[in-house]
């Protein structure tokens, strides 16, 4: 049975890919960008199945209406994908204030209208699923991409929420979590701020660290989406990616292994 599928973010990278993927196994699909000439391949190949809108999710009401007309047109909105968003690298000090509310902004807020706007059709047609493309860095955290993380850090909480607030309407909520992946992510998709040069060593470290891990084939990807979208069950998290499970398993062993140790302390300061 087909679904009908709003992805944010579509121009390029995982967007693309998976807008197109289901679109081949006869779902239908909105699909957002910026600039939608990227996309007439697809509109011209699809035809009724496909529909391309002009967005910029840092827009609240511009959002609301793309959600409507996608209503409009198909009549329903089985899975959102909030995919939109892009990498700041740049360390906390190096962080100027209009580059650190863009990222919010972006990867947080536009994230936020997205999910507010869908919600009510998902609770009148009581089902539907909204996956938020967060990061393992929504998880655990990478120097020089401090305004990032702090941007999935806190697209995880707000899910986690949101999930425990909307399971009841019939509509499920799941973190996507992706390691590394060879899009232009942290090419042309990236923003980066001016360089100090007491951080240098630290900027050679994080290149050091990142030249070891190996990226993944994001066209891998469209498998464990689509997978994903056709779940009944659907999980909070989904982690993609070989190299992410190891690492976020090694934090949070770290992390337990420092509460134990501090266990006693934590427990004094209750005061009773």
């Amino acid at each position: 049975m087909s679904k009908t599928i709003f992805i944010t973010g579509a121009s390029r990278g995982f967007g693309r890919i998976w807008a197109e993927q289901f679109l081949k196994r006869g779902d239908k699909v909105t699909a957002t960008a910026r600039n939608i000439s990227s996309l007439k391949e697809l509109a011209d190949q699809y035809g009724e199945n496909f529909l391309a809108l002009e967005l910029d999710v840092n827009d609240r009401e511009a959002g609301f209406a793309a959600v409507k007309t996608s209503v409009e047109k198909f009549g329903t909105i089985d899975v959102l994908i909030n995919n939109a968003g892009y990498g700041l690298f740049g360390t906390v000090e190096e962080t100027s204030e209009k580059e650190a509310r863009e990222q919010i902004e972006t990867n947080f807020f536009g994230l936020l209208w997205l999910s507010q706007a869908v919600l009510p059709f998902m609770r009148k047609q009581k089902s539907g699923h909204i996956i938020q493309v967060s990061s393992v860095l929504g998880q655990v955290t990478l120097p020089v991409m401090g305004l990032y993380n702090a941007s999935k850090f806190a697209v995880e909480g707000l899910s986690e929420t949101l999930a425990s607030e909307v399971k009841a309407f019939g509509i499920n909520v799941t973190l996507v979590e992706p390691n590394g992946f060879n899009t232009e992510w942290a090419g042309a998709s990236a923003a980066n701020s001016q360089v100090m040069p007491e951080y240098e060593q630290v900027r050679e470290g994080l290149g050091a660290l990142l030249g070891d891990r190996p990226f993944g084939d994001p066209a891998a990807t469209s498998e464990a989406i689509l997978k994903l979208a056709d779940s009944e069950n659907p999980p909070l998290r989904l982690i993609l990616g070989s190299v992410a499970y190891p690492w976020i398993q090694k934090v949070y062993q770290e992390r337990l292994a420092e509460w134990e140790e501090w266990k006693e302390v934590s427990s004094s300061a209750q005061g009773n």
